[in-house]
Parts: structure tokens; C-alpha cells; sequence
């Protein structure tokens, strides 16, 4: 049975490169007859203009810890400023072609699941639907007292009201760099300073965005969810993730020690690359639309 088409046409060349295609080749041709897990990073979403953090000419960045968030308050009003710009640039972002591809995959049957350590929801809004989103979702918050679970953009109705000029303020100083966890770099510390932080609505505790951050534990539904889609699989894909924190690493890992294949699409070394099978060092999205027009639409529908 033939492949399909996965994507709208971006701006860029989305075909691989000629030293890439054999590579790829090698890939269908392990991946032909498997029903595939897949796990994706950062690299993923560069297509759709959202930031690496640690791929080939990303910009160095220390994101914030758990515990720094909760103990320090002036750290915590930096890290809502400098969110609430972020955010505004994150939320605009719009599927690419390799989240496009993923989507077909899965629509014909090819995939157990998508793990992602991505907090963007590109995977969701591009027509993916069995998404474990490993490290939460930038589009709610949590008040870390009552639990209680807000949209982002209520929160930013609330702070844009508390902040009358902010953003226009800061926007007029020049671009903003947001990373994939909506933070924004390049705030002045004076506008920072007189940033008011929003707190909850329902008992006045502290909100949090509904993503794991550093220091935290990714809650362990959503570890036990991703082993079973890779149990549930013959072969692990890895697109667009460096494997530089244990809770992706872990399953690239644990596929190698179940003896199934592990294929890893990356710009730039990984963390992993011990793991994989076959190494593709490449943009994410040629690949992945390559791979969605080849592999049989047919293989595994009905697992």
C-alpha cells in the first residue's frame, strides 16, 4: 500500500538533503513493518518558530528551578514577567510539517502514542490525538494551594489588567526571545521590578504554570502512560530531542534494553546516541515527511 502526504508547504525547503536520503532510506526500511512510539524534544518546534534549547546556535539559557520558584519571590515576579511576553509569542505558533507528518502517522494506524517533552500542544493542534504531554502544558496554570487549574489566557486577562502598558512598554525596547517554555529573555530589571504577580483567584495561593520545571518530578501517570506506549511498540522514533534530562533519555534506554530499534532524528549530538539503531543528524521535519510518504499505510492498522 502506498504512503500519504503529511503537511502544508512552510516557508524553507522541506526535502532532504542528498547525503540525508540515504540515511532515511535505511530508516524506512527498518521502521517498514513496526508500529512505532514516538518521542519528541524542542527540535521538533523550530520549524514553527519556537526556540531550541540546546541545539546547534541556541542561545544559552538557565531555566528557572521548582525551588527557586516557590522560595524566592523576586524571582518568581522576573519569571512571570518575563512569561507573560513569552506566552503571547508562544501561543501564535502554529503546527509544522514534521508535526503534520506524526499526525498522519497516526491517523493510519502506524503509531502506540506520542511522547513529548514539549509544553507548545503543536502535537494536539496539528490532529494527534493518544499525546502523553510528559512535561504538562503551557496553556494552564495551577495554584500550587487549592489545585485549582486555570486557562493561560484567563491568567493573562488578569495580568495585563494588573499591568496596564506593560507589554507595549517592553515590546517597544526591541524583540522578544522566547524559549520553549514561553520564558522571555532581554526585560529590563526596572520594568521587572514593578511587574505585579496575579495570585489565586479562589484562595489567594501562588500560581504556577501547569509544566514540570527543574527540580520537579514529571507526575508518574504520565512515565507509566509512555513506557506502555513504547512496550506497546516494535521500534522507538526519536525526532527533534537532544535526551539531555533523564525523563526522555529513560526511554530510548529502556527500548534498547527490550531489544526493539531506536531511530533518532536530531540536529547534533544526543545524549542517546548509544541507544539508536540508526543516527540521522538533520533537521526534524524533511525527515519526518519523508517517512510519513513511505512508510505502508496499511502495516499495523489494526493494533
Amino acid at each position: 500500500m502506498t504512503g500519504f502526504a503529511s503537511s502544508p508547504p512552510l516557508a524553507g525547503s522541506l526535502e532532504p538533503s542528498a547525503e540525508e536520503l540515504p540515511v532515511l532510506a535505511r530508516i524506512a526500511g527498518l521502521l517498514q513493518d513496526a508500529k512505532l512510539a514516538i518521542l519528541t524534544g524542542a527540535g521538533l518546534s523550530t520549524d514553527s518558530g519556537v526556540p531550541d534549547y540546546r541545539g546547534p546556535g541556541s542561545v544559552p539559557r538557565t531555566p528557572m528551578t521548582y525551588q527557586e520558584f516557590v522560595g524566592d519571590g523576586v524571582l518568581r515576579q522576573r519569571y512571570w514577567a518575563r512569561n507573560h511576553l513569552g506566552w503571547r509569542h508562544l501561543r501564535h505558533a502554529d503546527p509544522n510539517a514534521g508535526h503534520y507528518a506524526l499526525a498522519a502517522l497516526e491517523r493510519h494506524g502506524l503509531t502506540s502514542g506520542i511522547i513529548t517533552q514539549n509544553v507548545d500542544r503543536l502535537h494536539e493542534s496539528a490532529g494527534a490525538v493518544n499525546v502523553v504531554d510528559l512535561h504538562g502544558r503551557f496553556d494552564r496554570v495551577v495554584c500550587l494551594n487549592c489545585r485549582r487549574v486555570i486557562s493561560r489566557s484567563h491568567l493573562a486577562d488578569e495580568l495585563e489588567s494588573l499591568n496596564p502598558g506593560f507589554v507595549e512598554l517592553v515590546e517597544a525596547a526591541g524583540p522578544i526571545a522566547a524559549a520553549p517554555d514561553a520564558d522571555a529573555a532581554l526585560v529590563q530589571e526596572e520594568q521587572i521590578a514593578r511587574f505585579i504577580i496575579a495570585e489565586c483567584e479562589a484562595c489567594a495561593g501562588m500560581l504556577k504554570p501547569d509544566f514540570v520545571f527543574f527540580g520537579e518530578n514529571v507526575p508518574k501517570d504520565r512515565v507509566d502512560r509512555s513506557y506502555a506506549m513504547v512496550d506497546a511498540a516494535d521500534a522507538l522514533l526519536v525526532a527533534g530531542s537532544s535526551l539531555t534530562v533523564m525523563s526522555g533519555l529513560r526511554f530510548p534506554r529502556y527500548a534498547k534494553k527490550c531489544g526493539k530499534p531506536v531511530v533518532i532524528i536530531n540536529r547534533g549530538p544526543t545524549r542517546g546516541d548509544d541507544t539508536a539503531s540508526i543516527k540521522l543528524d538533520a533537521g526534524v521535519s524533511p525527515g519526518l515527511r519523508y517517512l510519513a510518504a513511505r512508510l505502508p499505510t496499511g502495516a499495523k492498522s489494526g493494533g
